[in-house]
């Protein structure tokens, strides 16, 4: 059963992003900044904690997971660090895929000829 929360709960997400961009016209990138600031305002209100022990890997695959890792680490080191924790816990919980995204996107465009 929590393979069906996961997999319902991540493709409704995805939903939402394309009914974004089918309907409404949106680009890709408002898309991903929307979606990066639900998941931070889900977090303020402490939703997005629930959401993902509900779905489990529905949740912290799509993008929106990024805007709470964002707001969580942030809002932690903030109470232990004060106004420096908010930087310290931003940079703690998404370093690795800000990396990895760096990374992979170097090797890519490294690797193959872009066109256009």
């Amino acid at each position: 059963m929590t393979f069906l929360w996961a997999f319902l709960v991540g493709g409704g997400i995805c939903v939402i992003g394309q009914i974004l961009l089918d309907v409404f016209k949106l680009t890709p990138a408002h898309v991903m900044s929307s979606f990066v600031v639900a998941g931070a305002v889900l977090d303020a209100f402490d939703l997005y904690d629930n959401l993902i022990r509900f779905a489990g890997g529905g949740a912290t695959v799509p993008i929106t997971s990024f805007g709470h890792s964002l707001l969580h680490g942030a809002m932690e080191q903030a109470d232990e660090h004060g106004v420096i924790g908010v930087a310290i816990g931003i940079f703690e919980l998404t370093s690795a895929g800000i990396a990895s995204a760096i990374l992979f996107g170097f090797i890519v465009a490294v690797i193959f000829k872009p066109k256009g």
